[in-house]
């Protein structure tokens, strides 16, 4: 089974994303929706998706697990709640109680924009990341070069918790950022409960003139760090689209691979996920 691992929709005809107010993020302003992103799987013979939030909000937390529900490939969600507050607990039971709560599979939030590099390492962050542990959740971590290390201290605090970390913590290829990216980086791969995503790196790079050639030595650095066993691919659509279309990303990530691998292709994210089969 290929399983992309990191995909999104958006519906910015009756919602309001504050992240896309950037003007070059222009082109995303449309919506992108389950018939869209349909026929491209299909194509690209993906089978399942994580469906993952860009929104800090409950309501939409609730409205991507109703699509899952209905859109036949939608396998887990990675969902939103506010971990600071006291409630998180409940909050989370009232989410997997819902009749389509069993696709609540994880949680993120866009740590990146905090204006606190240490954000997630407030007590209160660490108390709603002990309700998700205890639930037997994943968390996704979306961080920066900035945010490395107080992700690494995360990790190292909940032993139990499986964590994720998105788009290999977002490198600046595009300016060719290595040495910084890959130092706060490696002390990560010691840790066994985390795992990584080999997705939304052509919007690292430069959006008109990337080449597969430029997203390779990362995804080389992940493999030779994490493993295949701990890899795994996702597309990041719609976003990706600013620079690349679908079946563009996934080439570029088989392209790279030093050869075929249903686990990053697959497996892993089936394992990690805890996905029905």
């Amino acid at each position: 089974m290929v399983v992309d691992a990191h995909q999104h929709f958006l519906f910015p005809s009756r919602v309001h994303y504050p992240w896309m107010e950037d003007p070059t993020l222009a082109p995303l302003r449309r919506d992108f929706t389950p018939d869209d992103l349909r026929p491209l799987l299909e194509a690209c013979g993906v089978e399942r998706t994580v469906l993952v939030q860009t929104r800090s909000s409950l309501e939409e937390t609730r409205e991507l697990l109703r699509i899952a529900a209905e859109s036949g490939f939608v396998a887990g969600v990675v969902g939103w709640v506010d971990l600071r507050d006291p409630g998180v607990g409940r909050v989370l039971d009232e989410l997997m109680a819902l009749p389509e709560g069993r696709y609540l599979v994880g949680l993120r939030h866009q740590v990146h924009d905090e204006p606190d590099p240490d954000w997630l390492l407030l007590p209160e962050v660490q108390r709603g990341l002990a309700a998700v542990a205890e639930r037997g959740l994943v968390y996704d971590l979306l961080v920066r070069t900035r945010e490395l290390p107080a992700a690494l201290a995360t990790v190292r605090r909940f032993p139990e918790l499986r964590f994720v970390l998105d788009h290999l913590a977002k490198p600046n290829i595009a300016r060719g950022q290595w040495e910084d990216w890959l130092e706060r980086l490696e002390p990560l791969a010691e840790q066994p409960n985390l795992w990584v995503k080999l997705s939304g790196l052509v919007t690292e790079a430069d959006w008109r003139r990337w080449k597969p050639e430029d997203l390779a030595p990362y995804i080389h650095k992940a493999l030779e760090l994490f493993g295949p066993a701990r890899c795994m691919f996702g597309s990041d659509w719609p976003v990706c689209t600013l620079a690349a279309e679908y079946p563009q990303v996934k080439e570029a990530l088989e392209q790279a691979l030093p050869s075929p691998d249903p686990r990053i292709m697959g497996e892993n994210a089936v394992r990690v996920y805890r996905l029905p089969a």
